[in-house]
Formats: structure tokens, C-alpha cells, sequence
């Protein structure tokens, strides 16, 4: 009987249903993978967005000369920049207005602001829901191809009137792999989800302080002309 136990063989040797199983897992790792490099990418790059932007908007610049800056030709705002962008044009469009109360001026920039931010928070939030999926299903995914790797090689075993830990050991291993492969999987998605949470948390909340410190601003704006 071949007892190779090399994980090559081990997996070729596999019962179809097993095999699918640790492709399909295979799969989501390397999907899985793809996204948390993007992501990290994508959070690292509105981070420091974050920080530039705020020590030019707090280094007493003008707020319509800053606005100015972000509506040069070429220039595509990002993160908090959209925000600034989106609630400074609503403020200015219905401040030039001059018939409109201070107070409905700076709610509406106070909406459009609002707006922003959800959409920026959706797309930085994008793939997430992803990663927790692959986190919470793969061991489970992996399980079952355990479970019904070892449930045909004990079948195999029926008709052997006495089964030897070498004919026993070779089906119990490639079913293993299956939940190895399952937790290879879940296990970097878990910890990227955690972080990646953590992360978009405090960009939302900085998001936050960002808007109400600007609307402070508008106000004093609004209502000084």
C-alpha cells in the first residue's frame, strides 16, 4: 500500500469532493489576500490625506483660498479633501444667494458634508464584509471537507476485516489538509477585518470632529457677513 504522506500527493490522492473543497479555499485566500493588500493600500493612502489635509486647513489659511487650491485643474480631491470640497461649495453657493438665513446655509453644507462622508466611508468600508465572510466560514468550510475525507476512508475500510493505523492514516491526513487549508484561510482575513475595522473607526471618527469643527467655522462665517 502507498503510504506517501507528502502533502503533493496526499492532495491529488484526495476524494473529488475534497479537492473541490480545498480549491474553493484556495481561492478564497488568494481573494482574500487581494484585498487586504488593496485595502491597506487604500486606508494607508486616506490616512495621510487625513493628516496633510488638517494641518493645511488648521495653518489659519483662508477657508475660499483653500477651496480654490482643491478646484485647480487636475487636481482630484480624496477622503476628508471631498468632504471640505462638498460642504464649502453648498455654503458658498447659497451664501452668495445673500436672501438665504445663515442658519439654513450652514445646515444644508452641514448635509452635504454628511453625504460625503457616507459615500467615503462605503468605500473604504468595500470588501470588508468579505473578509469577515472568509474569517467566519472558511474553518467551517475546511471542517467539512475533514469530516467527509474521513468519512471515505473509513468506508474504504469496510470490508477490511482488521484496518492498520498505515491504511487508516493516509485517508485521515489528506482530510486534515482540508481544514488546514480552511484555517490558512480564515485566520489572516480575521486579523485583517479586525484591523482594518479599527483603522476605518478612527478615520470616521476624525470624519466626525473634522465636520463639527467646520461647521463651528461656517457659523462664525455665516453669520460675520
Amino acid at each position: 500500500m502507498n503510504t506517501d504522506l507528502s502533502i503533493i500527493h496526499l492532495i491529488a490522492s484526495a476524494s473529488i469532493v475534497v479537492q473541490f473543497v480545498m480549491l474553493l479555499l484556495l481561492l478564497a485566500s488568494v481573494a482574500s489576500w487581494t484585498f487586504i493588500f488593496g485595502k491597506a493600500k487604500q486606508l494607508k493612502r486616506a490616512t495621510y490625506i487625513t493628516d496633510q489635509f488638517e494641518t493645511e486647513f488648521w495653518s489659519g489659511v483662508d477657508l475660499s483660498e483653500l477651496y480654490r487650491n482643491m478646484m485647480v485643474k487636475n487636481f482630484e480631491p480624496e477622503g476628508i479633501e471631498k468632504i471640505f470640497v462638498a460642504g464649502y461649495k453648498e455654503f458658498s453657493r447659497m451664501h452668495k444667494a445673500g436672501t438665504i438665513d445663515p442658519s439654513v446655509q450652514v445646515e444644508n453644507a452641514h448635509r452635504a458634508m454628511r453625504i460625503e462622508q457616507q459615500r467615503e466611508l462605503e468605500s473604504l468600508d468595500e470588501s470588508l464584509p468579505f473578509l469577515a465572510t472568509v474569517g467566519s466560514t472558511s474553518p467551517y468550510v475546511g471542517l467539512f471537507g475533514t469530516v467527509w475525507g474521513i468519512m471515505n476512508s473509513f468506508r474504504s475500510l469496510g470490508n477490511v476485516q482488521q484496518a492498520t493505523l498505515a491504511q487508516v492514516a493516509p485517508g485521515i491526513a489528506e482530510a486534515l489538509i482540508a481544514t488546514a487549508i480552511g484555517l490558512f484561510a480564515a485566520i489572516p482575513a480575521v486579523v485583517a477585518y479586525n484591523r482594518f475595522s479599527t483603522r476605518l473607526d478612527r478615520l470616521s471618527a476624525r470624519y466626525e470632529l473634522f465636520i463639527d469643527e467646520f461647521v463651528v467655522l461656517l457659523q462664525r462665517q455665516a453669520h460675520s457677513r
